[in-house]
């Protein structure tokens, strides 16, 4: 039997991430002129690279044109692994700043090739790659086919380093489909994705996508942060970005991406998302029952942080109903906020082969004035772990009119992002939601049960006797009842509300705990979306 190296991620994991985007690409809006690669060789620098991308803007969109090799765009995702990059071919190989490069082929989902070069001294000069670079495993029959294959150009890029001890060279982050890029921290296997940009997503009409077409990379002369620089185009926008990589390390378990975004829009955007983030979520506490499944939660990510510029942060666990979910959380300047994987036991979801305890967390922090704007979540109702179904990113208040010009600058954080247990704020450890009223006793059906868990901050050593404020909000719905105690067998403490749905199909739902006018826990939010369980 023909062995294939496993080289690349499972099925499961390749789908849940870039690849999986990029199928969304046939709905974007493509010209009817074909794209041509630049030239990359020459003097480069940032200030004239956004000079290039905001005179593009000024002409009409090239659509970048679709690989022609029969061979490699009849790659279905079975004969997509079977071309594999060979590893001894990594550029920057021997060098000692400790960073590789290794390609990705076209084929399967990825029809578009990009470009890529080195920049040394800043001058750029392009990193060529051709089928010698990769290894194919196919059958006898076929195998003279793929290796006779004209190579069109390759995919995407991603970048290894010894990430998690010296001497194995991990990945460390991918740029391949659209402009989906994904990174790890310590110990840390893919989930969330971040993208260079999102326009209309689910709104009237068709999602359009930028993608990243060309990449320069600077050559490291040491062992310090990588930077790298990368063309956004599509119908609507071109884009000049700046990434500053700093891996995780020792003293540093996280793994931190500083982003410079310039955008030169060519056309009127309805909604523009800046910093966008996208996980699965399929179910954990609040939807188990609509799964028949053996594993007690699936998802990389249970829950959207935002920190607002005033007042308590807020945590939203994610929701898998059978109604798509919008969550839309202004500010006028936003401090943060991030898709996080709270729970790393892996007794929380008993899978030892996708490892979801393993999961970063990402989170997003703005390094410039953003002004006023919102947070928005998507929910996309999801049977199936191989969808990314959780979209989060912040969407300026300014209109975005053709012939603008905007530049947004933020800090990408992968890595476990653990709550502090000494933090001055209790956090939500799990939220549960089910059938209301008491228990063996016949509930009407419209009463559902909220129970949110806490740990850590004020309320772990809260003393005897102290009288809480709940506060408890319901937009759609009324507070039958609520209660909050500690829990003796585990130390966290329990607020239980019982809801009556008045007949409503949507219900915002919101909780804060203070004592004596201070606040003990960050605030909880969720959205119940009726028709399911959930």
């Amino acid at each position: 039997m023909l062995q294939i190296p496993s080289v690349y991620l499972s099925r499961r994991t390749f789908l849940r991430g870039a690849g999986a985007a990029a199928i969304l690409l046939s709905t974007t809006t493509l010209s009817n002129v074909a794209w041509a690669a630049p030239d990359q060789s020459g003097p480069f620098d940032f200030e004239s690279f956004t000079t290039r991308m905001r005179e593009l803007a000024a002409a009409p969109y090239q659509a970048p044109e679709l690989i022609q090799s029969a061979f490699y765009s009849g790659l279905d995702y079975d004969g997509y692994r079977r071309v594999q990059f060979n590893t001894s071919k990594a550029r920057w190989l021997d060098d000692q700043h400790d960073y590789q490069i290794h390609a990705f082929p076209p084929g399967w989902l990825f029809k578009e090739t990009v470009s890529l070069a080195e920049v040394v001294d800043g001058v750029a000069k392009p990193i060529e790659f051709t089928a010698k670079d990769f290894s194919f495993y196919f059958d006898p029959e076929d195998q003279a086919e793929a290796e006779a294959a004209e190579f069109p150009g390759i995919a995407g890029f991603r970048i290894n380093y010894p990430l998690n001890r010296p001497g194995a060279m991990d990945e460390l982050v991918s740029f391949l489909g659209a402009s989906y890029f994904r990174a790890l921290g310590r110990d840390n296997i893919y989930g969330a994705s971040a993208r260079g940009l999102v326009l209309n997503s689910w709104r009237d009409g068709a999602e359009e996508f930028p993608r990243f077409s060309e990449f320069y990379i600077e050559k490291p002369t040491d062992k310090g942060p990588l930077t790298l620089y990368a063309a956004l185009e599509s119908p609507s926008v071109t884009g000049a970005y700046r990434f500053v990589l700093t891996p995780a390390s020792d003293a540093k378990q996280e793994t931190v991406i500083d982003v410079t975004a310039r955008l030169f829009f060519r056309a009127d955007v309805a909604e523009l998302g800046i910093a966008p983030l996208t996980s699965m979520f399929l179910f954990a506490e609040t939807n188990r029952s609509q799964f028949d499944d053996y594993r007690p939660q699936v998802h990389d990510s249970n829950g959207l942080r935002v920190e607002p510029s005033v007042g308590l942060p807020m945590w939203r666990p994610l929701n898998n109903g059978s109604t798509l979910g919008n969550t839309y959380l202004a500010d006028t300047s936003l401090r943060a906020f991030g898709l996080y994987q709270r729970d790393r036991g892996f007794e929380t979801y008993q899978d030892a082969g996708a490892h979801y305890e393993r999961r970063p967390s990402v989170r997003v922090e703005p390094t410039t004035d953003w002004g006023a704007g919102s947070v928005r979540l998507i929910e996309i109702p999801s049977k199936l772990e191989a969808d990314d179904n959780i979209v989060a990113f912040w969407i300026p208040a300014e209109p975005i009119k053709a012939g603008s010009e905007h530049d947004y600058s933020y800090r990408l954080i992968w890595g476990d992002l653990l709550p502090d247990p000494e933090a001055p704020l209790a956090y939500v450890a799990e939220t549960r939601v089910g059938q209301g009223g008491v228990s063996g006793v016949e509930a009407a059906s419209n009463l559902r049960k909220f129970v949110v868990d806490y740990a850590g901050g004020p309320l772990r050593d809260v003393p005897q006797g102290t009288e809480f404020d709940i506060a408890a909000e319901v937009s759609g719905g009324s507070v039958v009842s609520k209660a909050f105690s500690r829990i003796d067998a585990n130390g966290l403490w329990r607020l239980v509300l019982d809801v009556d749905t008045n007949g409503s199909t949507l219900m915002e739902l919101k909780a804060d705990i203070s004592a004596g006018g201070q606040p003990l826990a960050e605030t909880w939010l969720y959205q119940w979306r009726g028709g399911t369980t959930a």
